[in-house]
């Protein structure tokens, strides 16, 4: 990571676990004098992740922008845009992937959040996509993001980096990395579950990964004390 005296990072907060385990990242890596966050509003079928990325940044001392993106709304086709959608426990028998996959969301989140950073002398944008034990979204590859930076690089004439400190780490690292970082506290004011309950409705796809990383870290997830 190339990092110079008072280098700027901009984290895209979701309000989910990966995303806020990030934002706690970005604030060990470069200070807290030095973080923000953006949140996109992109017709998201449960807008209770406005709420909580808005909580967890207040929570963790920096400023949070919402930008509207409704395009992905407008597309359809996903579960996670669509309501009529149910999120499915299968994957799709033509891609393999699950209905949840918003094609180009990670893509479009981190052009816009780059667009946002180049005229506020932000270099680094922080996301939480990771490859290993997630859900196999092809935008969350690593490879995905080296070429992202080099089209942001060439497309900006600038020297922006994308860090997604949590690519190689499982579930239970990422709950590990998040107790280390002393991010536990705002993992109660987090938002997983693709049917949109708090607490977690612990039966849909990302409620389980959710709960079975906590497990193996041998960690009480702080969303289960408000059950």
């Amino acid at each position: 990571m190339t990092r110079t005296k008072n280098s700027k990072a901009l984290v895209v907060l979701s309000g989910g676990q990966d995303s806020t385990t990030c934002l706690y990242w970005a604030l060990d890596k470069f200070g807290a004098d030095h973080v923000s966050s953006v949140t996109f509003d992109y017709g998201q079928r449960h807008r209770i992740e406005l709420e909580c990325a808005k909580n967890v940044a207040k929570h963790a001392g920096v400023s949070n922008v919402i930008l509207p993106i409704d395009t992905f709304a407008a597309l359809g086709g996903d579960a996670l845009t669509d309501a009529e959608i149910d999120v499915a426990t299968e994957l799709n028998s033509d891609t393999g992937l699950p209905n949840t996959f918003v094609p180009g969301r990670n893509l479009i989140f981190l052009t816009f959040a780059a667009a946002f950073a180049y005229p506020r002398g932000i270099e680094h944008l922080v996301t939480g996509v990771a490859e290993t034990d997630y859900s196999g979204y092809p935008d969350c590859r690593e490879e995905t993001m080296q070429s992202l930076q080099a089209t942001l690089q060439l497309g900006m004439e600038t020297e922006i980096e994308i860090h997604a400190p949590l690519m190689h780490l499982s579930k239970a690292e990422t709950v590990e990395l998040a107790v280390r970082l002393g991010a536990l506290p705002a993992m109660s004011l987090t938002h997983t579950c693709y049917n949109g309950e708090r607490p977690p409705c612990g039966r849909c796809p990302a409620c389980e990964l959710r709960a079975k990383g906590f497990a193996a870290a041998g960690v009480m997830d702080p969303l289960d004390e408000l059950a």
